[in-house]
């Protein structure tokens, strides 16, 4: 028996500061799956295609993309708590103006804005409860899956209840939601006496040299595309009101969230990372070549969306741990540049997806999905020698805290 086990701090016993970034990460990422009920409510009450709608993601997820290069620079210099305040300032002013908009062209517009803020909050929260957690870098890491899996469990549900009433209603919902994470970040996260050391501005583009970080972002570009057709496109072949989408990848996000905070950690400790991420990449190709197949069954749709939940969930935290892992760079800038690049692999899917599919059918995007989710594992497969050193020691001390910290909570 471990004698150190006893005091092993709990992921779950934090400094309030922690608890108010969470949380307000948690709010964040509900943006990501919030307009998902909605997308064909907002087609058809402003008169918009697929594919104009598809662009809600696309504006958000490429500016938060492109200006994830720039965080960790302007972090740097004001400051982590300032970042997260304006980050979510513009969150606030940019989703009541999706709220107040009369046409899609003026929401995806203002989607972009809210991607704007979504980098600077997103980027900087990692950062900050890896620096304050208690627990080690992976117990931090946990907890900010933990928030990640939660946000995008509870958008999507959020988004089908308000969106029942209005279309608008689940932007006024993240207004609400944002302005309470404004004000508990504001109050509880201790500011003045961070140490800053500002980070060049070419750090990101000089960190994507790194083979190991060049690798790895390359591969979550491929990954991503599968990860947002699943979560972008499946709102359209379902063919289920608001409530029904809804609750459809509420199930999805608590999948999601259960394996990225209780079963990566396990697996880690038993297997080396690249070997997780060469298992789960093709079982997530066969399952969105499964949903490809089964398009026209809502039923049989809803089980392969919720499968690709429990897969993409070990996934996201693999990953995160990799990247942590990779470089000897801050953390910031690994995260920055990292993000950037997977980010676009986000922003180019849905679109393309809704494309493919008023060319072909419904099947082809799934298709095209799962080739691009197994030319992520063929990018990590060729690269293998290079990612040799996160693999070096899968059963290291933060990794066996974090999973003895899981087991012993969940006991």
């Amino acid at each position: 028996m471990n004698s150190s086990a006893p005091t092993t701090p709990s992921v779950w016993k934090q400094p309030a500061q922690v608890w108010a970034v969470a949380f307000a990460c948690v709010v964040a990422f509900m943006g990501i799956g919030l307009v998902d009920p909605i997308l064909p409510a907002i087609a058809e009450s402003l008169e918009a295609t697929p594919v104009e709608t598809e662009l809600l993601f696309t504006s958000y997820l490429l500016v938060t993309g492109l200006a994830m290069l720039v965080t960790s620079w302007i972090s740097s210099r004001i400051g982590a708590k300032a970042t997260l305040l304006i980050g979510l300032a513009l969150i606030v002013c940019f989703s009541l103006l999706c709220a107040l908009s009369g046409s899609v062209d003026a929401v995806i517009g203002f989607r972009a804005g809210w991607g704007l803020g979504n980098a600077l909050f997103i980027s900087t929260a990692l950062a900050t409860i890896v620096g304050a957690a208690s627990g080690g870098s992976s117990a931090a890491i946990i907890l900010y899956e933990a928030a990640l899996g939660l946000g995008i469990a509870i958008g999507p549900l959020l988004g089908g209840i308000l969106g029942e009433q209005s279309w608008r209603g689940p932007f006024f919902g993240v207004v609400a939601l944002m302005s309470i994470a404004f004000v508990a970040v504001l109050v509880l996260l201790r500011g003045p006496g961070e140490k800053r050391v500002p980070v060049p501005f070419s750090a990101p583009f000089t960190a994507l040299r790194r083979p190991a970080l060049a690798i790895l972002a390359v591969a979550a570009l491929f990954y991503n595309i599968g990860f947002f057709v699943l979560l972008a496109f499946s709102p359209f072949p379902l063919g289920f009101g608001a409530l029904g989408i809804g609750f459809t990848f509420f199930g999805w996000g608590v999948a999601l969230a259960v394996t990225s905070v209780w079963v990566a950690p396990v697996l880690m400790r038993r297997m080396p990372r690249t070997r997780i991420i060469l298992i789960v990449l093709p079982l997530l190709a066969v399952d969105l070549v499964a949903a490809g197949l089964v398009v026209g069954s809502a039923a049989a749709l809803v089980v392969c969306i919720v499968i690709g939940g429990l897969l993409l969930g070990v996934m996201n935290t693999v990953l995160t741990e990799a990247v942590m892992e990779a470089t000897d760079l801050p953390r910031s800038v690994a995260s920055s540049a990292y993000s950037a690049v997977r980010f676009l692999g986000g922003a180019m899917a849905p679109p393309l997806a809704a494309l493919l599919w008023h060319a072909f059918n419904a099947t082809v995007p799934y298709v095209f999905a799962a080739v691009s989710v197994l030319l992520a594992a063929l990018t990590v497969f060729l690269g293998r020698r290079v990612l040799a050193h996160i693999d070096d020691e899968p059963t290291d001390a933060v990794t066996e805290d974090a999973e003895a910290i899981l087991l012993g909570d969940a006991a």
